[in-house]
């Protein structure tokens, strides 16, 4: 574990080439109303904070879900004008997750998967692939939050708001 804490920074740095191509994806999703974002176990929070991101910064209605639960309400409004964010690297739950995604896309869902470089199976599927470097498995929320926070970014600039100053978004905690 400490060997991939010190590859931290380099990780974070190979991750942080994506930043073009997130830009297209964000120019080719950016009038989308709604977005999905999926991801299972120790990638669901992560899932919960990229839609939290997108909502706060691009004012586009996005809901973070855990990817098992989804056939609990989220599926009936997948179709195709709907970009569903699966967060799918190799780890103890690549197999179920890969699943999901494939529920997704048997209802015309616009799958941006963001899985592990060189996952040539999701990138056979998916509609666009952000491919992250594969290390430890604990150590993945931490790349994956980067293609998040950097499509929030780029769809929000593209879009024309002010992403140091989103509306309404209280930066400080107030006490009554």
């Amino acid at each position: 574990m400490i060997a991939s804490l010190v590859r931290v920074p380099t990780l974070l740095e190979k991750t942080l080439e994506l930043n073009h191509q997130v830009e297209s994806v964000a120019k080719r999703y950016m009038n989308a109303r709604d977005f999905l974002y999926l991801g299972r176990g120790i990638n669901y929070p992560i899932a919960l904070e990229g839609a939290l991101k997108l909502k706060e910064i691009s004012y586009i209605h996005a809901e973070g879900y855990p990817a098992g639960e989804m056939k609990h309400g989220p599926i009936a409004l997948i179709d195709e004008n709907m970009p569903v964010v699966i967060l799918v690297p190799q780890n103890a739950n690549y197999e179920k997750v890969a699943s999901n995604m494939e529920e997704v896309i048997a209802r015309g869902g616009r799958v941006i998967a963001i899985c592990s470089a060189g996952d040539r199976e999701i990138a056979g599927k998916a509609e666009v692939t952000l491919e992250i470097p594969q290390d430890n498995d604990d150590l993945a929320p931490i790349l994956l939050s980067v293609p998040l926070q950097l499509l929030a970014y780029h769809v929000a600039v593209l879009k024309g708001t002010d992403v140091d100053q989103p509306r309404n978004l209280a930066k400080s905690v107030t006490v009554e």
